[in-house]
């Protein structure tokens, strides 16, 4: 039996691995196992907790979807937490050494939980009836309001989708979440259809990304099971589907969706949608969708300020059972800004780290073991003020002139630059751009930023201009 389990591991093991780099195989798969399996359920065991949460964070859709495609039907997926080997702490630590850029990648196959991270348990808390209810329905059980750090860049997000989680079509239909990635978009809709799903028994939630929507689509087409596939999503109760920009384009899925929309709201059932923007701004969306869109509330999702990302980290931690002196959270969190997601990846690496290696965690080795991570947020922390004074440089026009209702060609033009570049190289909305720029209201933003697209498609120089912009603002 022993051997069988270790056969189908490997060949859901070998679905995995295409569509995860070597590196994040070799660290969060190469040592798991399969202890058991049966029609409705599959139990891997894993060395410590970060595991877990992390696999389930960041990859349960693709171990799904290579389970399902081996074993011929969906399972649902567990995860028990090795015993401790007490004894083989020690060749963790060893083997760590004291390079941190080299221990984090490290794999820890003996099961050894070090000092800094204490099990849940001799054996796994094997997720309870509603947990396992949500992960059918492609939900991570982890995504809760109870999970979920609110702070003055979400308070109203989350504020709207708690209303919807308990009076769904009652308060906003459709709700449209948006912001930049790893914010929390997934996360407030998986906390609403769970909480729907607790509320309710028998109530018929349905997660998808618009991708897999379209996929889904096409693919009925090409097996002539339209009626099916209609009758699964128009027969929802409250439909939730993420990244709805990916329909931009796909003609024959947005007239699809249109009139899946058009069916649930009639029937005054709950839609959720989600978006990296607005839908006023998804290029190559049809304006009725737009307009259906904007019909309920559209709340947006910002980055988090530092007390918000403080308090991630703390409640991260708490789960994780980690350790951290408190001048290492507070490191993170001032370096580590761009967002939710990136932030909690930090914390997993360092607590990573202080698993295997058994060694307290200093800020000098957090620097060393964050150094990608470091750089890219030191790159991506581009302020508006900067633009504006890197355009009015390379222009030889007045900072003064950015934010100035004057409109002749030699600073309507490097204002639009500026613009466009702030909408680019910030997470600014439309209408926080138009305010450093005089009080320009939205559109006056959007139709910057349209002119100087259409310009760099038609003009070299023009899109030369803004590459050299680009290498400036990212040095």
């Amino acid at each position: 039996m022993e051997n069988t389990l270790h056969l189908i591991w490997e060949e859901i093991a070998n679905g995995i691995r295409p569509h995860v780099s070597p590196d994040a195989f070799q660290r969060w798969f190469a040592a798991l196992e399969l202890v058991q399996t049966d029609e409705t359920a599959l139990v891997l065991q894993v060395p410590n907790t970060i595991y877990q949460l992390w696999i389930e964070s960041n990859y349960l859709s693709l171990v799904q979807g290579a389970v399902s495609s081996v074993l011929g039907s969906p399972r649902e997926i567990r995860f028990i937490v090795a015993e401790p080997d007490r004894g083989a702490g020690a060749g963790g630590a060893e083997a760590a050494g004291t390079d941190p850029a080299r221990a984090a990648p490290a794999v820890a196959t003996d099961g050894a939980t070090g000092d800094g991270i204490a099990p849940d348990g001799a054996t796994a808390r094997l997720a309870d009836k509603d947990a396992e209810a949500a992960s059918t329905h492609g939900m991570n059980p982890r995504n809760t309001f109870d999970t979920f750090v609110v702070g003055s860049n979400n308070q109203f997000a989350h504020a709207a989708a708690l209303a919807v989680a308990q009076s769904p079509a009652k308060t906003y239909n459709p709700l449209f979440i948006y912001g930049g990635v790893g914010l929390g978009k997934t996360h407030l809709m998986h906390a609403i259809g769970q909480q729907v799903l607790e509320r309710k028994k028998g109530v018929k939630v349905m997660y998808l990304s618009s991708e897999k929507f379209t996929n889904e689509f096409i693919d009925a087409i090409q097996h002539n099971t339209l009626v099916k596939f209609r009758k699964r999503y128009r027969q929802a109760d409250v439909l939730l589907i993420d990244d709805i920009h990916f329909l931009a384009g796909k003609e024959r899925s947005q007239e699809e969706f249109f009139h899946t929309f058009n069916t649930l709201f009639d029937g005054r059932k709950q839609i959720v949608l989600s978006s990296d923007r607005p839908a006023s701004e998804i290029a190559n969306l049809e304006q009725r969708l737009v307009s259906r869109f904007e019909w309920g509330l559209t709340a947006e999702l910002q980055p988090p300020d530092i007390e918000t990302r403080m308090a991630i980290l703390r409640k991260k931690a708490q789960a994780l059972h980690v350790q951290l002196a408190p001048e290492v959270l507070d490191f993170l969190a001032q370096r580590v800004r761009t967002n939710v997601r990136r932030l909690e990846g930090a914390l997993m690496r360092v607590a990573s780290y202080a698993s295997l290696s058994g060694r307290e965690v200093s800020q000098e080795a957090v620097e060393q073991l964050l150094r990608d991570i470091l750089q890219e947020e030191a790159r991506k922390t581009i302020t508006i003020d900067q633009i504006q004074r890197k355009v009015a440089e390379h222009f030889d026009v007045r900072l003064a002139d950015m934010t100035s209702k004057r409109r002749p060609a030699n600073i309507a033009f490097p204002r639009q630059v500026a613009m466009f570049l702030a909408r680019r190289h910030t997470k600014a909305s439309l209408n926080e751009i138009g305010d450093a720029f005089g009080g320009r209201d939205h559109g006056t933003v959007l139709h910057a930023c349209k002119t100087v697209q259409n310009r760099m498609t038609r003009e070299d120089q023009t899109r030369q201009l803004i590459l050299l912009l680009d290498s400036q603002l990212d040095r």
